[in-house]
């Protein structure tokens, strides 16, 4: 069964974790150059496989005590916090356009960026931890999805429109704070347990 508890927790760390990654700004390249629905469609199948990868992996880590846990996914989550605190905004990379404008040409383009760009990426090193701390692969893989989905489609048809109205500092400040309280608890817990 899902909670939806633990698929709404995930879906608002990985949301906005991935907001100012610089592959939501890839999106929002792709998206102004080709059909949306064709990009989405080959960025929704790199997220997905990414996600499916990681909870396989953080459904690895609950084969560990429940101590040891907490201690690697609150240190990895402190980790992301600094990673997200100490982000330089990195410069547009030039992306290839297809020689033509067909589905799977502009699909293809869209998922070998991201499944490439995304590999080991922070929010995929989150999810893996999230699968592992709550045990809940299906909530915390249906979170995760659901949020790379949602800041893909947001980066494909809005993405300039929302950079206009909330600065990217905010957002990724409060990707960072809502990690450092994930990795305090879990180590409290790590500590406590």
């Amino acid at each position: 069964m899902i909670s939806l508890t633990v698929t709404a927790l995930v879906f608002g760390v990985v949301f906005l974790a991935e907001l100012p990654d610089k592959t939501a700004l890839a999106g929002l390249v792709l998206g102004t150059r080709y059909r949306a629905s064709y990009v989405f469609a080959g960025v929704a199948a790199a997220f997905l496989l990414h996600v499916v990868l990681a909870v396989a992996a953080g459904s690895v880590l609950t084969l560990l005590p429940q101590q040891i846990v907490h201690a690697i996914t609150g240190v990895l989550f402190l980790g992301g916090a600094a990673v997200l605190l100490m982000k330089k905004d990195d410069e547009d990379e030039e992306i290839r356009k297809p020689e033509d404008q067909s589905f799977w040409k502009v699909a293809g383009a869209g998922f070998m960026l991201i499944l490439v760009a995304e590999f080991g990426d922070l929010t995929q090193i989150m999810t893996a931890n999230l699968a592992a701390r709550y045990d809940d692969p299906l909530s915390v893989g249906l979170g995760a999805v659901l949020a790379l989905w949602a800041v893909a489609g947001l980066g494909i048809v809005g993405g300039k429109a929302l950079m206009k109205r909330v600065p990217l500092g905010l957002i990724t400040k409060i990707a960072a704070v809502l990690m450092l309280g994930l990795g305090v608890w879990s180590l409290w817990e790590a500590i406590a347990g």
